[in-house]
């Protein structure tokens, strides 16, 4: 499916990214090599499609690793009909394998490179918790990965999880969703620090979901959406990433805040960095091409979401922010909302709501990956070069 739209990528998202420490191990190789050679000592390979696999699925590998220890999975080029749950506190990586003969063009991307596509086509239906219907779960437990309902959510867990989850080209999609389906996730990250490198992310209603206490860092990646498909409670940063508006629903991102007595030393928000909002190919005509989406909306009142040196094309409202509902109909002044240097013609911040900071250079400073994460965190590769 997302390759179909790879010409509209190529456009918006063009890069030679690649990982310096794991790309020897994500080419492919050939019959006579072993698929292993260059990976890191204890690698497991998982194939859809390979009889020298160990392993057919992602989740029966993930469920074979010890809880001690740190581990690497090298996932086979193909489609993996299934759901990912990582339980482990343990780090652990997932690598996508990549073609040798696409994986340097200098034109490639996300979209246009990646092999390895992880989906499942479950929409969240009267009873179910949110989080039942994502592709990759990462949470200690069950509870922990419940997002519940209303402005607080579900409980707080006296818990935490993986410490280092990282994921290199790989494509997560719900199939489920489509414009008028209700939530179906791709990703709920809770209680966890997790890191992707050229990924995509597709569904349409709560794409990317970073939860309680959970800190998330993506980069070089695509995320496509509808209605607030990027929400969550903890603390996620967007760096160089594309957001693909399929139609216009709520908000692109919906955040939560608490106080810290509930969850501390958790910087609560979404920060999208140096990067591009555009309609996307396979976006509804009538919701996106005659309509506006907005940058956000507050799903409690303590939301918190920057945006920092980002193109945005035709289809952002052109006020950037709304209310939650006609319930809630007042954006509060508790609730933080700012840019930096927005550029394009969605760029343009004389028409934004009032309570949208627009941050001067000075100010901008403040947001960085050491500042939002409150330390300079060990779990991100900062060797991926974008």
């Amino acid at each position: 499916m997302l390759n179909s739209i790879a010409i509209f990528v190529l456009l918006f998202c063009s890069a030679s990214a690649l990982s310096p420490n794991f790309l020897p191990c994500q080419l492919l190789k050939g019959l006579d090599e072993d698929p292993l050679t260059d990976c890191p000592p204890g690698t497991l390979f998982v194939s859809s499609a390979d009889p020298r696999a160990r392993f057919s699925d992602v989740q029966t590998a993930v469920r074979s690793l010890p809880e001690e220890g740190s581990y690497t999975i090298l996932i086979g080029a193909g489609e993996y009909n299934e759901v990912v749950n990582v339980t482990r506190a343990s780090p652990l990586t997932l690598l996508g394998q990549l073609d040798p003969k696409t994986a340097f063009e200098s034109s490639a991307n996300a979209s246009t490179r990646n092999l390895v596509h992880i989906w499942n086509n479950v929409f969240v239906q009267t009873g179910m918790d949110d989080a039942q219907s994502a592709v990759l779960t990462v949470a200690p437990s069950f509870n922990a990965s419940l997002i519940g309902a209303g402005p607080t959510g579900a409980p707080l867990q006296p818990l935490f999880g993986n410490t280092d989850f990282k994921a290199y080209n790989i494509d997560f999609e719900n199939r489920a969703a489509n414009f008028s389906i209700s939530q179906a996730l791709v990703t709920d990250i809770s209680y966890a620090n997790a890191s992707f490198y050229g990924c995509t992310f597709a569904s349409y209603q709560d794409t990317w979901y970073t939860g309680r206490n959970a800190s998330t860092y993506v980069v070089d990646s695509i995320v496509f959406g509808q209605t607030d498909y990027l929400f969550g409670f903890g603390t996620a940063w967007f760096q160089n990433v594309v957001l693909a508006n399929r139609a216009c629903g709520g908000g692109i991102a919906a955040w939560k805040g608490t106080n810290l007595s509930d969850a501390p030393g958790n910087r609560y928000g979404a920060y999208i960095a140096n990067s591009k909002i555009i309609r996307s190919p396979d976006a509804n005509a009538t919701t996106v091409t005659t309509g506006k989406c907005f940058l956000g909306r507050p799903w409690n009142d303590l939301a918190t979401t920057v945006y920092l040196r980002t193109f945005m094309d035709d289809s952002i409202e052109p006020a950037g922010w709304t209310p939650f509902d006609s319930a809630r109909p007042v954006i509060m002044n508790t609730t933080f909302y700012a840019e930096f240097n927005s550029t394009g013609p969605g760029g343009n911040t004389t028409a934004r709501v009032p309570l949208d900071h627009i941050l001067t250079e000075r100010e901008a400073r403040a947001y960085t990956i050491d500042g939002v994460f409150l330390e300079r965190p060990k779990w991100i590769d900062y060797e991926y070069a974008y």
